[in-house]
């Protein structure tokens, strides 16, 4: 058989996968709110009747929380796994919304057409283009041409809670040569990429304390310590004048970028200034010797995401705080251990403590980054698939985000991912207003049901 028959279904299918897609766009699943539960439920158990409706066997597994969807479709040979999530994050401010965020519709903009509604590309539209790329597959066919597993959780925008209890409770089941994710997005308008590296994250938020109370600075302004001074000087000392991390043993783990990669990236003629340009900015501010891409992808960063103390209100009020606190984050690459980065903020901290202050540690979390391993051959054969239906070379990227549902599955289920995904940079998701283009949905199913047929083929 030949994929153009899929794709011609494809293509003559459209209307008919929007109108699904709005279908399930219309079911108000918001994780975080425990008001919208029987709405997580309802878009659980549309997924599952939608996915039988197309010979898959599906059915859902009750968590603490919002139910997991899982199903199967036996073919032959290779056996993947696709992740989505079906919930999405809540809709405020609802008054930025032009149209109601569970109303979806199609629009024409100056762009094209595009599907607008919360989680038409966070989401709900991703994961469509898979099931529909499998209907194709089934309408043509009757069955798929490899073993197919499918994993909807529905607790992705909360931090996924019942994740890793569920996975580890279901190895067995849910244990496939390869996993396939689209949560990513395409490298520009008309470029497609596969992710293969995905930074970690480390955070820790820290209080130091002086004073037992706030000081009046003319009684008490150069003899006392400052917790604000203090924090300043911690704060400074986190980067040396090349944009590096100080701590000690930082950058253990942190790999160098393979001549292949960079190459590629090179290929893609990264406009660092027009990036800059567009929030107001002109200077790369990281490491000197790295470039963009790089400090952007491939390389670990440490950020201060918030301070706070002393006097915060209108005018001004001369008082020598007794606390001072700031939120602080890494991004993590490679083998980085967040528990080790950690330590070291710790000790760092600690070490330069005047005998006056004290520090307490609100908040310590972190997961490690995930590199997948291109030399699996899907990989080449899913390259070799996106760049036959954009007609341009797809390239293997970074993220400078974190999805740790990839670093779950090679830790728990010892299986690398292949991320694909087809959003743009202004689909504004987790903002009012979100949208999808249609052609993106499109070209996504297409996309996918090519991937299906190279991975059927020696």
């Amino acid at each position: 058989m030949s994929i153009s028959e899929v794709l011609n279904q494809i293509d003559n299918d459209l209307e008919n996968a929007i109108e699904r897609l709005l279908e399930l766009l219309r079911i108000e699943s918001i994780s975080t709110d425990p008001a919208y539960k029987e709405e997580c439920n309802r878009a659980a158990n549309w997924l599952v009747s939608d996915l039988k409706s197309i010979g898959f066997s599906a059915d859902i597994r009750k968590t603490p929380g919002h139910p997991m969807v899982v199903a199967h479709s036996k073919g032959e040979g290779l056996h993947v796994m696709f992740y989505g999530h079906y919930d999405v994050q809540p809709v405020d401010p609802i008054a930025l919304w032009e149209t109601p965020p569970f109303e979806p519709s199609v629009e024409d903009t100056s762009d094209g057409k595009v599907i607008r509604g919360r989680g038409a590309s966070d989401d709900k539209g991703q994961l469509m283009t898979f099931v529909e790329a499998c209907r194709a597959w089934k309408t043509v066919k009757g069955y798929l041409p490899i073993n197919v597993s499918v994993f909807f959780e529905g607790e992705e925008e909360t931090g996924s809670p019942s994740l890793v209890p569920f996975m580890q409770a279901n190895r067995a089941e849910l244990k496939s040569d390869l996993a396939l994710i689209c949560d990513t997005g395409l490298y520009s308008s008309d470029t497609p990429a596969i992710v293969t590296m995905l930074r970690g994250m480390a955070q820790i938020e820290l209080e130091i304390i002086g004073p037992d109370r706030d000081l009046h600075s003319g009684l008490y302004g150069g003899i006392s310590i400052n917790p604000i001074r203090v924090l300043n000087k911690i704060i400074a000392g986190l980067h040396d004048e090349l944009g590096r991390i100080t701590l000690p043993g930082f950058y253990e783990g942190v790999p160098e970028v393979s001549d292949e990669i960079r190459s590629q990236w090179q290929n893609l003629k990264f406009d660092h200034i027009n990036f800059l340009s567009k929030v107001g900015l002109l200077e790369p501010a990281g490491e000197v010797d790295c470039t963009p891409l790089e400090m952007i992808w491939a390389r670990p960063t440490c950020d201060v995401n918030g301070i706070s103390g002393g006097y915060e209100g209108d005018g001004f009020k001369t008082v020598l705080p007794s606390k001072a606190s700031a939120k602080i984050s890494f991004r993590l690459v490679g083998q980085q251990s967040p528990e080790a980065i950690l330590a070291s903020f710790k000790t760092y901290v600690e070490e330069l403590l005047p005998r006056d202050c004290t520090v307490n540690y609100i908040i310590e979390e972190g997961n490690p980054a995930a590199q997948m391993s291109i030399e699996h051959e899907a990989f080449d054969k899913a390259r070799l698939a996106l760049s036959e239906e954009w007609q341009r070379p797809a390239a293997f990227v970074g993220s400078g985000g974190s999805i740790p549902i990839a670093g779950f599955f090679k830790e728990i289920l010892q299986m690398d991912s292949v991320l694909i995904g087809f959003s743009k940079d202004n689909d504004q998701i987790h903002s009012p207003n979100e949208k999808y283009d249609v052609s993106s949905f499109h070209r996504g199913i297409r996309t996918w049901a090519r991937i299906l047929d190279v991975l059927a083929k020696e």
